[in-house]
């Protein structure tokens, strides 16, 4: 059913100091292993995954016969968020903020005068 590479949604069910555990809703199981979760060091898996949390994987390895997927995070933005292209776009929204601030700033001081 999984095939390599693929990217899937996986319920966590399990965060130990060495991975995480997670679950697929057609009950596979999966383990991201602490050296799937970032290029980064990893000094506590608990930073990126809690336990019912839905998140985003990529298939390293199947056992069909187990329903065991060796799954990596890695190079995903494994969180159901932005992205950082979604994010570092966010620039547009604040533009009003950023035109009527001064105009604030100048109101707030004739309050005080």
């Amino acid at each position: 059913m999984y095939k390599v590479d693929d990217i899937i949604k996986c319920k966590v069910c399990g965060v130990e100091n060495y991975g995480i555990f997670v679950r697929t809703s057609d009950d596979y199981t999966g383990l991201i292993h602490i050296s799937e979760i970032s290029s980064d060091f990893v000094r506590n898996v608990n930073d990126y995954a809690k336990v019912g949390e839905v998140i985003k994987c990529q298939v390293l390895e199947v056992n069909e016969e187990l329903k065991q997927l060796k799954l990596t995070i890695k190079h995903l933005n494994f969180k159901e968020g932005y992205s950082r292209e979604e994010i570092s776009n966010l620039d547009e929204g604040f533009k009003t903020l950023k035109e009527l601030l001064p105009k604030w700033i100048e109101e707030k001081k004739d309050e005080e005068d």
